[in-house]
């Protein structure tokens, strides 16, 4: 059977004019039988394949030229909104500069205005260049000879304010510690004999950092609108899972990016991490706290959400779901009794 034929005349004398795609098909069927003499009960797996995929291709041409269309501008509008989040973070940093050079050199003021700009701008993008920036001007700034107090409290500033704005997951969270410890990282290599004291501090503040933003978010849920709260609850086992497992999070952290470093900087996250053990408890803390919170306000949620989980499972794609996972076990199931008959004919012939 030559099956690009077969394919050609199935798409010519298909007749979109029929009423419904069951009209459509059998009249299709006819035609096989009358032109071709197939007989759909005597069709190879690949005839079948080369009927029923052309037959897609027709009944579908339509909507998928739509969702392409669909898909470009989608396409078109994430880079529009690259550009002009860009451009609002330009606009910012214009604001901000202009008011800088209004204020002059009152040091009290200024301060005041970096600590505002630092709360109004997305360091998402601007993370390692920022941490990068902040441990150098600490230690050229160094006068007594220990920085680890100032690094912790910029540290955590700075991890407080990339994570509390944007969604509480580990995906978001890991990227965040990653950036920040790996510019930290970059420094302590190419100062060796401040290793020890940045990458202490530097995971002090991540740690605290990362307190502070769960804190906050537990804080948070009291006064959540309700729009809000319907977000969360469809997020709620992932938040939850998340919630319970900060701790290992920023280990796997540490031990990921000890892996990736040089042998004496991976030594040295080791341990720090190590001795970090038991301060860790207070990241535990608040996460259990904020998981018990939302567990509690947020149980007839939880309860609505499951019903309306019951109800899709009655939905027609929830069906159809479940009688082509009978069709996927039926074929697993004769595929494996051929291949066991298989290897069983094999042994009775070996052993004759």
């Amino acid at each position: 059977m030559d099956l690009e034929k077969l394919q050609e005349d199935i798409k010519n004398s298909y007749n979109t004019q029929l009423p419904s795609v069951d009209e459509r098909i059998s009249e299709t069927l006819k035609h096989l039988q009358s032109k071709w003499q197939l007989e759909p009960q005597e069709m190879s797996l690949h005839e079948i394949k080369t009927l029923t995929n052309t037959v897609l291709d027709v009944e579908t041409q339509r909507l998928h030229d739509e969702v392409d269309a669909l898909l470009a501008q989608k396409e078109q509008i994430e880079r529009s909104l690259e550009r002009k989040a860009d451009d609002l973070q330009q606009a910012k940093y214009k604001v901000f500069n202009a008011f800088e050079v209004q204020i002059g050199d009152d040091e009290k003021v200024v301060s005041k205005l970096h600590q505002i700009k630092l709360q109004s701008i997305d360091l998402y993008d601007l993370l390692g260049e920022m941490v990068e920036s902040a441990i150098i001007t600490a230690l050229e700034k160094d006068k007594d000879g220990n920085i680890s107090d100032t690094t912790e409290e910029i540290i955590k500033e700075i991890t407080y304010e990339a994570i509390k704005e944007g969604s509480l997951n580990t995906i978001r969270i890991r990227k965040i510690l990653s950036t920040i410890l790996q510019s930290a990282v970059d420094i302590a290599e190419a100062s060796p004999n401040r290793a020890q004291e940045i990458l202490s501090a530097t995971l002090r503040g991540m740690r605290s950092g990362l307190v502070h933003s769960i804190d906050r978010f537990k804080k948070r849920l009291a006064f959540m609108p309700v729009e809000a709260k319907h977000i969360l609850i469809e997020d709620y086992d992932t938040i939850m899972e998340d919630l319970n497992q900060t701790d290992v999070l920023f280990s796997q952290v540490i031990q990921t990016k000890a892996n990736e470093s040089s042998k004496n900087i991976r030594e040295l996250l080791l341990k720090i991490n190590q001795d970090m053990h038991y301060d860790l408890e207070e990241l535990i803390h608040i996460s259990k706290e904020a998981a018990d919170i939302m567990r509690e306000r947020f149980s007839s949620f939880a309860k609505n959400a499951v019903k309306k989980g019951e109800e899709a499972l009655h939905s027609p794609a929830a069906k159809e779901a479940k009688r082509m996972g009978v069709e996927a076990w039926s074929l697993a199931k004769n595929a494996l009794g051929s291949a066991i008959k298989s290897a069983k004919d094999a042994i009775d012939t070996k052993e004759k």
